[in-house]
């Protein structure tokens, strides 16, 4: 059988451009949102409530629209129809007169529809970064490190520019990011996958069902549901702390500095340990990571520190995910597989993280939030080290 070449360096372009407006938008909106929402007048527990519309809707869209890219072969078009269908949503968001639940419609349309970018960008990427089986994560981290260079300059221009103007702009930078990420969708090309009704419908819960995936898909939903803390509550954790709005760009930057320099040299790194044993690092990492910010977060270099641990606790842990998924579902079932990560990593668990952290701080503060965030990874080790046992079995004595 004879595969197709993997695309050229400027054919991966688009993708690079697609993921640093993408996670430009998810800065903004994940770093300043719960801000925004204080500003307007919202408590933490309503903040909490609010930001889980974003996970809430990542439980059943980013599965319908990988099942219409799967079944039609056509994720480039579904990646512009979503674009746009997104930023019609955000520009809701310039009118606060409607109040409570017009705010939260608005943001439950951009949410359905921008859901779905990561799921079919990242399985579309994985088609053109495998060959023969398999998963190049040198090409992979290449594209994926504009990313988080896109996350580090929103994050930092906006945290300043919020610093100086106040956060009434935030509606207007939302919708200008969403532009900017539709630009790139219209210039990913329209490459199309092979597929028949009997892949696209028939083995991807036979294969869901399996105990290495069924653990992996544990391990990977405990290890996200652990970052819920961080991406709801850390701003605001930071904030009752004293930070700055400006140092607190600088904080979640600090991370995304070590995670794009991860990017472009994992493809030393990965190959030293099997996938299923970077689950278990990246977990026992994050135990770390969570430990010391509910201990030290008054102490600026240690909060640094354990910031940094991002570039393993998120962006190899991402890699490994993309590429274990990519294995699992291959070919056809490919983007639902990416959705089924987006689903079941992001979308329950966020809702449960935003819920439970909103009601937790408000009984016993933010920094419980934190503490819980790390013993929520402790399980996410113990489910990485059962999927790694049983791609390694123990040697059987005669």
């Amino acid at each position: 059988m004879q595969h197709p070449p993997i695309a050229t360096t400027r054919e991966l372009i688009p993708f690079a451009a697609l993921s640093a407006a993408y996670f430009s938008h998810i800065g903004t909106v994940n770093t300043f949102l719960s801000l925004w929402l204080k500003e307007l007048g919202y408590g933490v527990a309503l903040i909490g409530f609010i930001a889980s519309i974003q996970s809430f809707s990542r439980i059943a869209a980013p599965y319908a629209w990988a099942w219409l890219g799967d079944r039609t072969g056509k994720r480039a078009l579904m990646l512009r129809i979503a674009t746009v269908l997104a930023l019609l949503g955000s520009l809701g968001m310039w009118w606060q007169g409607g109040g409570f639940w017009w705010l939260m419609a608005c943001l439950l349309f951009m949410y359905l529809n921008n859901s779905a970018l990561m799921p079919m960008s990242e399985s579309a990427l994985a088609q053109v970064v495998t060959r023969g089986g398999v998963f190049d994560v040198r090409r992979h981290g290449r594209v994926r490190l504009w990313g988080s260079l896109g996350f580090m300059a929103a994050v930092l221009g906006t945290g300043a520019w919020f610093e100086a103007f106040g956060m009434k702009h935030f509606p207007w930078i939302v919708s200008f990011g969403l532009v900017l990420l539709m630009l790139s969708a219209f210039s990913i090309p329209d490459l199309r996958e092979s597929s028949s009704h009997e892949k696209a419908n028939g083995p991807i819960w036979h294969t869901l069902r399996q105990p290495p995936v069924a653990w992996f898909f544990g391990s990977m939903a405990l290890h996200v549901l652990s970052h819920m803390g961080l991406y709801v509550f850390f701003s605001l954790y930071a904030d009752e702390l004293g930070y700055s709005k400006t140092l607190i760009g600088i904080l979640w930057s600090a991370g995304v500095v070590v995670e794009i320099a991860w990017f472009y040299t994992q493809g030393r790194w990965l190959p030293r340990f099997s996938l299923t044993g970077w689950l278990i690092i990246c977990s026992g990492l994050a135990v770390l990571r969570f430990a010391l910010i509910a201990s030290f977060g008054g102490t600026l270099w240690i909060l640094l520190a354990a910031q940094a641990l991002h570039a393993i606790t998120f962006a190899a842990h991402h890699t490994v995910c993309t590429a274990l998924i990519s294995h699992h579902f291959p070919g056809s079932m490919r983007g639902r597989g990416q959705a089924l990560y987006t689903v079941l990593g992001y979308g329950i668990p966020g809702v449960l993280g935003s819920w439970a952290g909103g009601l937790v701080s408000e009984a016993y503060g933010l920094r419980s939030v934190m503490w819980i965030t790390a013993g929520v990874a402790v399980l996410a080790t113990l489910c990485a080290f059962k999927v790694w046992r049983l791609q390694h079995p123990p040697a059987v004595k005669a």
